[in-house]
Order: structure tokens, then C-alpha cells, then sequence
């Protein structure tokens, strides 16, 4: 993601990060030590958390990869099949 992130952003790709923590601290900390640029949400909510419910979150890590009008793409992608996906799209329309 972090590969993926440097490498797209600049062309339009943003990533955001839903937290199932439940303490700020450690999440804040976590996001820090990882240095993980993009936007970052939590409720602190852990399991609760209405996105995760929204999206069917049963385990972690997940990614979903939404396009501009919303829609799911692609779900799960790691490493080289991620940026296979992403040098697939379009950022600037």
C-alpha cells in the first residue's frame, strides 16, 4: 500500500484507512511508526465500527478499491497485483 500510495497519489489515487482500534493512542502511534501518509478514520468503535459493518469487514487487513463514481473494483489486491490494478487505471479522467 505504501509502494502503491508514493507511486499514485501524484496521478490521483488517494487512500483511506478505517480503524477498527479502539484506543487513540495506539492507533494514532501506529499510523506514525508505519508512516502512513493518507487519510486516516476511526470511531474507536473496534468491531463496531459502522463502515467495517457496511462493507462486510469480518477479518484484517482488507482493501477495497473503489473507483470515482463509488463502485468496487477490486477487493484484497496485495503487492504486484495491486499496482497491476492501478497502472490499469486512468486517474486523470
Amino acid at each position: 500500500m505504501v509502494a502503491g500510495y508514493s507511486k499514485y497519489h501524484p496521478k490521483g489515487l488517494e487512500i483511506v484507512s478505517i480503524s477498527l482500534d479502539n484506543n487513540k493512542n495506539s492507533w494514532i502511534k501506529a499510523i506514525r511508526a508505519d508512516g502512513l501518509e493518507w487519510i486516516h478514520v476511526s470511531d474507536l468503535k473496534g468491531w463496531k465500527n459502522a463502515a467495517a459493518a457496511k462493507y462486510g469487514v469480518k477479518l484484517i487487513p482488507q482493501n477495497f478499491l473503489v473507483d470515482k463514481d463509488g463502485k468496487i473494483i477490486a477487493r484484497n489486491l496485495r503487492g504486484s497485483a495491486l499496482d497491476k490494478r492501478l497502472s490499469e487505471i486512468n486517474f486523470n479522467n
